[in-house]
């Protein structure tokens, strides 16, 4: 999908072409699912005469300034585009127009033709991007939740360290977080994660000043690299993951490394064994089995963040103490298998007669009951047997007469 460096792409190229340039004709798509909260007819209408004064970017947002409100704003989604004709814009990942293709494309949901004969589109294949027209879109969500800016806006080495210290997640679900940084997608998060030899689902907390020192620089190189090449990924540096964390597991290497594929964040995150190690307490807790943590989803900056592709705050970990307590605490009721000694048969049946009103409860308790009178004496079995049903027969009598004795209470009321 596309990240900082390809929106900010976008952006420059929108900038260099056409600040200065009045609207004079346009195509908002008849889509109420990327087009929010305005009809086309209106959309079109509030863009005709306008002039283009500047672009600006947040993140994964864009938004167009022009010289009265409203603006147009863009969320790329996973497969959002901005398109220039007879100007070469990187193209990415599911770009959905090709140089072939009809103009505008079939999937452009944001079409203007300015007055210099130059025409701009903004296209979505997959239609999970959003288009809207707002007052002033830094103050609504999505942008006014971000973080700051990964290229515009970087933290101090010091004010990276002393936020990651406090954090008790994994760094790659903290790094796709855009309240957090906004800008840092799938692919930059596993990519200043190798270069700065740190495991995806190491405890922000446990990270050494040293780590996040690398890491922070690590950020920067990347990012500024990948803006400096326009997002031209054949540009990319040779030693990057980049270039393999889309190949197959067992085909994917990285200067002779082999690349492992795990969730972390929600997402597919590529990365290499033998360089990024987990480290202290949190290894024995996550290592090897990464992927059921990761099945839990708790969502993400982006509804669409759920298609393996988005980024999006996920399902990791869970600090120390949380997954330690997931381990270790039973439901209430029940007896942790393996664990001490197996309570008495009688004692078990009591307590199960005195939680009748939790069917939770009940249940683990039966369960619990069952497992252990698989040990046992078949006729020692029969006399327990007997016993609590004698003991829930004894019950059902003495809640019928109370109910009876109830009902003979209010028979003179109704006389009356």
């Amino acid at each position: 999908m596309p990240e900082l460096p390809e929106v900010e792409a976008a952006r420059r190229a929108i900038e260099e072409n056409c600040l200065g340039k009045k609207i004079k004709r346009a195509i908002i798509a008849n889509d109420s699912k990327v087009i929010e909260g305005v009809s086309s007819l209106d959309f079109e209408s509030a863009l005709l005469g306008k002039t283009i004064v500047s672009a600006h970017r947040k993140g994964k947002n864009l938004w167009l300034h022009l010289d009265s409100p409203p603006f147009p704003s863009f969320q790329f989604g996973m497969a959002g585009a901005i398109y220039i004709k007879g100007v070469a814009v990187t193209k990415y990942k599911r770009s959905a127009v090709k140089d072939n293709d009809e103009w505008p494309s079939k999937y452009s949901k944001f079409f203007v033709e300015l007055d210099d004969g130059l025409e701009l589109s903004f296209t979505d294949k997959r239609r999970f991007a959003r288009v809207r027209l707002l007052k002033d879109p830094t103050s609504v969500p999505p942008i006014s939740e971000l973080g700051p800016d990964a290229l515009f806006e970087p933290m101090t080495i010091n004010e990276f360290t002393d936020s990651l210290s406090k954090k008790k997640i994994a760094i790659k679900a903290l790094l796709l977080d855009q309240s957090y940084i906004s800008g840092i997608g799938n692919w930059i998060a596993d990519e200043v994660l190798y270069q700065a030899r740190i495991h995806p689902l190491q405890i922000c907390s446990s990270l050494s000043k040293e780590n996040c020192a690398t890491l922070h620089n690590c950020i920067k190189e990347v990012i500024e690299k990948a803006v400096e090449v326009g997002a031209d990924s054949s540009q990319f540096p040779s030693n990057w993951i980049f270039h393999s964390r889309e190949k197959k597991p067992g085909k994917a290497f990285v200067d002779g490394k082999k690349i492992d594929f795990i969730n972390a964040g929600g997402r597919t995150s590529a990365y290499v064994p033998d360089l990024q190690k987990l480290s202290g307490t949190v290894a024995t807790k996550a290592a090897g089995k990464p992927r059921k943590q990761a099945s839990k989803k708790k969502g993400g900056d982006e509804a669409e963040d759920n298609v393996d592709d988005e980024d999006g705050v996920g399902d990791e970990p869970t600090n120390e103490e949380e997954e330690s307590t997931k381990i270790t605490k039973p439901k209430k009721g029940g007896n942790p298998r393996g664990r001490g000694k197996k309570p008495p048969m009688k004692r078990k049946a009591k307590e199960s007669d005195d939680d009748d009103d939790d069917d939770d409860d009940d249940s683990v308790g039966n369960n619990d009951v069952s497992s252990e009178e698989d040990d046992e004496d078949p006729t020692e079995k029969g006399r327990k047997v007997k016993t609590t049903t004698s003991n829930k027969q004894a019950k059902t009598v003495k809640t019928s007469k109370r109910a009876v004795s109830s009902q003979d209470g209010k028979k003179p009321k109704r006389a009356k």
